[in-house]
């Protein structure tokens, strides 16, 4: 495919790296986004006029429109890991899913890849994880043979897993292991996750497809804490808290979360914090797309030096 490639919110952690891969890959790629002014730097990624900026609002669907045309193809990555103001689970994870299948198929748009999440269920109790599933449904209404990824927590030196927690690190003597840390998780590389959407949209047996993205190890989250605080040279207590004191940890953030700061964890993600999140056996991943998954430990080394006392240069052969 030699054509126009339009990503829906291709300037975050993921889809920049699906803008990268889409770039080397010769395609033309038109990114749509919120504030077309943060994702200039996207331009960087391919030759000179390849990456084009649109000004795009998933709940808008007259700026989708425009977005799509002429496209071939679309990806489309919004998703909000919180409510906040009018950004809610129903109106980006379906609504707006299916606002973009909509104006992609009338565009004249081949392919779709709607990137959804590991743990998607119709039926969980966890409201994230019910409208991503319902968000995959409504893709398929417009596209029955679009693409789903499903990528487990993803890593990578701009995430929002290690880094939240090694900051924590710094100023907390505590870090919170909800449930006791017995939650299981497949982290996953950014840039293998940008690849591997990348062929979905050129490979025709990908169609209709359900891709689950894991990485090559399984830890729970108390060893996913160890190995944090190994990496960044710090001694800290890992304390269990059970869900049922979790439970009033997220009802705070739920108010904090009405507020312009992030909340340190809500209820929702409380919840799907109860089911392991680790792909299932026999679902075709990464290797099915020709990629070796990375291993986190070759990884965070690499970003997260920064969390040690004295940085990059720390001379610290015992943890603090």
């Amino acid at each position: 495919m030699q054509d126009l490639v339009t990503v829906v919110g291709g300037s975050g952690f993921i889809g920049s790296q699906v803008v990268r891969a889409l770039a080397r890959q010769g395609l033309r790629v038109r990114v749509a986004v919120r504030r077309p002014h943060l994702a200039l730097d996207q331009r960087m990624h391919g030759d000179v006029g390849q990456i084009e900026i649109v000004q795009t609002n998933v709940r808008n669907p007259e700026s989708l429109a425009r977005a799509m045309e002429g496209a071939a193809a679309c990806v489309n990555l919004v998703a909000v890991a919180y409510e906040h103001g009018p950004q809610k689970f129903q109106s980006v994870h379906v609504v707006g899913a299916r606002n973009a299948a909509e104006a992609a198929r009338a565009a004249g748009a081949t392919r779709f890849v709607q990137v959804s999440a590991l743990g998607a269920d119709a039926g969980s109790p966890s409201r994230y994880a019910r409208t991503k599933a319902e968000g995959e449904a409504a893709v398929r209404e417009s596209f029955a043979d679009a693409v789903v990824i499903r990528p487990s927590i993803v890593f990578g030196p701009e995430d929002d897993f290690f880094n939240r927690f090694a900051a924590m690190a710094t100023i907390s003597p505590a870090l919170p292991l909800i449930g006791g840390g017995k939650t299981r998780f497949q982290p996953v590389f950014v840039g293998d996750v940008g690849r591997a959407i990348a062929e979905t949209v050129v490979r025709a047996e990908a169609a209709g497809r359900t891709y689950e993205f894991g990485g090559p190890g399984v830890f729970t989250f108390r060893e996913l804490m160890e190995l944090l605080l190994k990496e960044i040279h710090r001694r800290r207590l890992l304390l269990p808290i059970p869900f049922s004191a979790a439970g009033a940890l997220g009802s705070v953030g739920d108010v904090i979360a009405m507020t312009p700061f992030p909340p340190p964890i809500t209820s929702d993600q409380v919840t799907l914090l109860k089911a392991d999140n680790v792909v299932s056996p026999g679902a075709p991943g990464l290797a099915e797309l020709g990629i070796v998954p990375t291993t986190v430990e070759s990884v965070i080394p690499t970003y997260l030096y920064r969390y040690r006392r004295g940085g990059q240069y720390a001379d610290m052969p015992q943890p603090v």
